[in-house]
């Protein structure tokens, strides 16, 4: 069985939205992509290279697009992205011309997925498939770089659908910058008590 590994770059109240620049995402009239670029360091750029050893990736259609139309030109940054396999949940788009990419239809096509033999998948972005996963119980690892900036409106990391469950912090590092960047890594099932006793 593969792990479901998410990692994201989030706000303090939980956006995930263009991260990378303005013209990242700018869907639902967002303007203020490129929200981490104040926060880069050494510090963060060290965890982030753990972060970006090759593995199979799984992406939601808008992810893909925008990974689609920058990373074949600019794999140096990001070596081995060509040569992964980039699995794509998506009901419109069928092809791509990206090398080794792969289209999903439907959470039962990522349960096989999951279930197969192979190594980690990462997902990246992807806010949708995100919610998706977690309302099915299917995200193994969350890699999490946490911002110190409130944004209000945004597409967020969470929503109400999830199937409650436990994580434990295996790693974490908070950079000079103030980013709390935390792995957690699914524990079970939700224990529940009462303080003090």
């Amino acid at each position: 069985m593969r792990k479901i590994i998410v990692l994201s770059f989030i706000t303090l109240d939980g956006v995930m939205q263009a991260p990378g620049g303005p013209e990242e995402d700018p869907s639902g009239d967002f303007k203020n992509g490129g929200w981490t670029a104040p926060y880069g360091d050494e510090a963060g750029g060290k965890v982030m290279q753990k972060q970006l050893p090759p593995a199979d990736l799984l992406l939601g259609r808008k992810t893909f697009e925008i990974f689609e139309s920058y990373w074949p030109q600019h794999a140096e940054h990001w070596p081995g992205v060509n040569e992964v396999t980039k699995y794509v949940l998506s009901n419109t788009v069928k092809k791509s011309d990206w090398t080794n990419v792969e289209f999903l239809t439907s959470v039962a096509d990522i349960e096989k997925l999951k279930n197969s033999d192979g190594g980690d998948i990462k997902i990246w972005g992807s806010s949708g498939l995100v919610q998706l996963l977690l309302k099915h119980g299917l995200v193994d690892e969350f890699w999490l770089n946490i911002h110190p900036v409130v944004l209000g409106k945004g597409k967020k990391l969470f929503d109400d659908g999830a199937i409650p469950a436990a994580f434990t912090l295996v790693e974490s590092t908070a950079t000079p910058k103030g980013v709390i960047m935390a792995n957690y890594k699914k524990a079970g099932e939700v224990k529940t008590g009462t303080v003090g006793e």
